[in-house]
């Protein structure tokens, strides 16, 4: 369960001239409290004090998942806590602008009256880019449970199954395991490989498709992501070069990415390369996992990530396609470390033939 260090963290983060800060986003909510609910705010105080406001139908849990907050019950939970803040005195609370509709924003304003409502960026975003250890094991065992789901379903890869059978088969071997999917699965077969987001339908798979699975499970809230590619039956010769392209990719990036290296600059080496051995870029080369599956950093292009640093779990996934033939990604989520990437996801990255 998160503790006070957290909303503590945060109050350090303040300016000066901000009296508190108000968070509306649900995921940002769950980091700082534990809270699971569906609709909250919290009002976090420079002294580090926590109110939570929730409506009626999560009092119980509200208590059950906190610890040193305190907990308003009320329908409009945003406006509560504008309230709650002007009547305390407060003169200017920060909010969380990016994530706030216009409709929401036009009722802060009129519970704020004279209290000053003002954009203090992404806060708790940032707090979350490093990970704790408790945060980090929960990683780890959905990257586990990864690499278990890939190693069942390849047993049950064979021709005349199709791409929504083997999707459904993901999801299936994670539930098993006591996770859920971090995401809808990716599964493409032959020509629907070289689509980067494919939709898994009914097409079947063949002798001679290349396989692609893109996937990852979800444990205590916390992501994994990993992809594969392999071939049903023997690979052919433009396959292998291209699996042997994205392998070694996937290497040197993996083995970049330390502390100090800089996001955008991990991206553009791999986009070089990847142009320079005549093919077009599709995507970025990865991003933060956490209790999101895309959250900060990015490594793509025009990032604007700081450096690199410890404890900070990041995809490594670059890929090539061939429009109307095939692709090939090999992606795994890793921790930047001083020596190097640590691969939480292991599967083999060698080209499996079935």
């Amino acid at each position: 369960m998160p503790t006070m260090a957290r909303t503590r963290a945060l109050a350090a983060a303040l300016e000066p001239r901000v009296d508190g800060f108000l968070v509306t986003t649900l995921v940002n909510i769950r980091y700082l409290t534990g809270f699971t609910g569906s609709n909250a705010a919290v009002l976090v105080l420079p002294d580090g004090s926590t109110v939570l406001a929730t409506d009626g139908r999560y009092a119980t849990q509200a208590a059950a998942e906190t610890d040193g907050v305190d907990i308003v019950v009320a329908r409009s939970v945003g406006p509560e806590l504008v309230s709650h803040a002007a009547a305390a005195g407060l003169r200017q609370v920060g909010i969380e602008r990016r994530q706030v509709s216009l409709t929401a924003y036009d009722a802060l304003l009129a519970a704020a009256g004279d209290m000053a409502l003002i954009d203090a960026g992404p806060l708790v975003e940032r707090l979350r880019i490093v990970k704790d250890d408790d945060e980090l094991s929960a990683i780890a065992t959905a990257c586990q449970v990864t690499d278990e789901v890939f190693a069942a379903v390849l047993s049950t890869l064979r021709a005349g199954v199709s791409e929504r059978d083997v999707a459904w088969l993901l999801r299936t071997e994670m539930h098993s395991r006591g996770a859920e999917p971090a995401f809808d699965s990716i599964v493409a077969f032959g020509p629907d490989s070289a689509r980067p987001h494919h939709q898994p339908t009914e097409r079947t798979l063949a002798r001679g498709d290349l396989i692609k699975m893109d996937f990852g499970a979800a444990v205590e809230g916390y992501h994994s992501d990993m992809t594969r590619t392999v071939v049903l039956g023997p690979a052919a010769e433009w396959q292998r070069e291209l699996h042997a392209l994205v392998r070694e990719l996937q290497r040197d990036a993996r083995a970049a990415t330390v502390t100090g290296a800089l996001p955008v600059e991990l991206d553009a080496e791999v986009r070089r390369r990847i142009i320079d051995s005549g093919h077009d870029v599709a995507h970025g080369l990865g991003h933060g996992v956490g209790l999101e599956i895309h959250e900060s950093p990015f490594l793509v292009p025009g990032s604007d990530a700081d450096t690199l640093v410890e404890r900070v779990p990041v995809t490594v996934e670059p890929g090539v396609y061939l429009p109307g033939r095939g692709g090939v990604r090999i992606e795994d989520t890793v921790v930047v470390r001083a020596g190097g990437a640590e691969p939480l996801t292991t599967s083999p990255r060698d080209l499996i033939e079935i």
